[in-house]
């Protein structure tokens, strides 16, 4: 495997063998999305001042308000609404993995967190 794209074509070989059309994207609940949406105009008002979602429980990671949470925060209904124009299913999902396991690398979360697509 080429290091030097830290796993995403592993990612990617394993999304294109285990994705079914009828998959929901894994999240892992690792919180850290939540915890950086100061750059997300649509969370803006969300946002505490600090990047990190009011409504984000750092206790257990998880969303107080998540069967209402904003559309921006379901990649499978984001996929549904808007992203279906631009990408299949799986690729949209590899985006996602990249960007999930890369803002878990940066900020040093577990790797038990990271999206692990093999499990799907």
């Amino acid at each position: 495997m080429d290091k030097s794209n830290n796993g995403f074509i592993r990612t990617r070989e394993i999304i294109n063998r285990n994705l079914g059309s009828n998959m929901n994207f894994n999240c892992t609940k690792c919180g850290i999305c939540c915890q950086n949406i100061g750059h997300i105009k649509e969370l803006k008002e969300y946002d505490l001042g600090n990047g990190i979602c009011k409504y984000f429980d750092k206790t257990n990671n998880l969303c107080t308000i998540y069967e209402n949470r904003p559309d921006i925060c379901n990649i499978d209904l984001m996929y549904e609404k808007e992203y279906y124009k631009f990408f299949t299913k799986k690729e949209f999902y590899i985006l996602n993995a990249k960007v999930c396991n890369s803002l878990q690398e940066c900020f040093g979360i577990d790797l038990s967190y990271r999206v692990n697509l093999e499990k799907e």
